[in-house]
């Protein structure tokens, strides 16, 4: 099993957060893999973009050029990953802020109006684990139970208040 993604967005989206979260589960889950962030010139509002290889074999490089799947959170990022997915592959588009639709027909595309269901739980800062929780029962990269471990070890420390409410974000899209 080897698979390659890309998460990207705008910065200040928790995108690299995201990647370095199923990376995270990965390992938790004995798997080999690899975590590559790119950062545009700006802090907020410039783009982020990171690649996430998980394999069951040694990686030998962290770049990519073609993709199994893509999780974009802005429209620039559609346009600029896109063109990478591999026939068959899945690209997962934050509809709330793209309302364009994909130009590929050879690949799966999951919608997702991210940000508003962010807002039913109170909290516009949580599509990015809407969108993880849609990726991670879309591609079965690592398992849920996994990534719930993962939630909780990066908020329990500094930020437990926030566990709760990241675990309902990750668990609230439903196919």
């Amino acid at each position: 099993m080897l698979k390659k993604m890309f998460f990207a967005g705008y910065g200040g989206q928790g995108i690299m957060l995201a990647g370095q979260m199923v990376a995270s589960a990965a390992i938790l889950e004995n798997k080999e893999t690899t975590f590559f962030p790119s950062y545009g010139p700006e802090m907020r509002g410039g783009t982020a973009n990171c690649t996430v290889i998980v394999s069951d074999k040694p990686i030998s490089s962290p770049l990519i050029f073609e993709s199994d799947c893509v999780l974009a959170m802005n429209l620039p990022s559609m346009l600029k990953f896109e063109p990478t997915l591999k026939p068959g592959g899945v690209l997962l588009l934050n509809t709330s802020l793209i309302h364009q639709s994909a130009k590929r027909s050879d690949v799966t595309v999951l919608e997702i109006a991210a940000n508003e269901l962010a807002m039913e739980l109170g909290n516009a800062l949580v599509a990015n684990m809407i969108m993880l929780g849609a990726f991670v029962r879309t591609t079965g990269i690592v398992k849920g139970e996994t990534m719930e471990k993962v939630i909780h070890n990066v908020f329990a420390e500094k930020k437990a208040d926030l566990v709760d409410l990241n675990l309902k974000a990750f668990n609230h899209w439903k196919p």
